[in-house]
């Protein structure tokens, strides 16, 4: 049985979660790895889904606020042995509809320019690239993306 749980950073299946999500990183990130890890900070996120399969965590992801109109999705990730199954587009979609619920108008994101599976769920999901925000405004290796809610 699948179901999504909305919880907060102080959850430890998210925790775990993004353990492996920052392994993973550190590896397609190579040496950039540590700048964008400055960033990836979860101590205070109060926005967090967690997806379970029965009762075992297979995928998380976050936001936050970036301005009263958008939030920022963070920390997507899904194991494995489990992508490809429409696992991270119902994480999104929750997350949206959560970010709706707060009355938000807009999510933004970033990700980087090697994780071609993330840019295209993305994509499909309604997000278009945007000039890069914030810290990653010179960052070659990264993609910024933005959908009006």
């Amino acid at each position: 049985m699948m179901t999504l749980t909305r919880t907060t950073s102080d959850n430890t299946d998210f925790q775990s979660l993004v353990s492996l999500l920052d392994k993973y990183l550190a590896i397609i990130d190579g040496e950039e790895h540590a700048f964008y890890a400055q960033y990836n900070k979860t101590a205070a996120l109060k926005y967090v889904v967690v997806y379970y399969e029965d009762d075992t965590p297979i995928g998380c992801g976050a936001f936050k606020e970036f301005d009263k109109e958008t939030v920022e999705i963070k920390r997507m990730f899904v194991l494995p042995d489990s992508r490809g199954k429409g696992i991270a587009g119902k994480i999104l979609k929750e997350l949206e509809n959560w970010a709706i619920e707060l009355n938000y108008t807009a999510c933004i994101l970033e990700t980087g320019r090697k994780q071609n599976d993330a840019i295209a769920l993305y994509k499909k999901a309604g997000y278009n690239i945007i000039p890069n925000y914030g810290q990653y405004e010179n960052i070659d290796n990264s993609v910024c993306l933005k959908k009006y809610t």
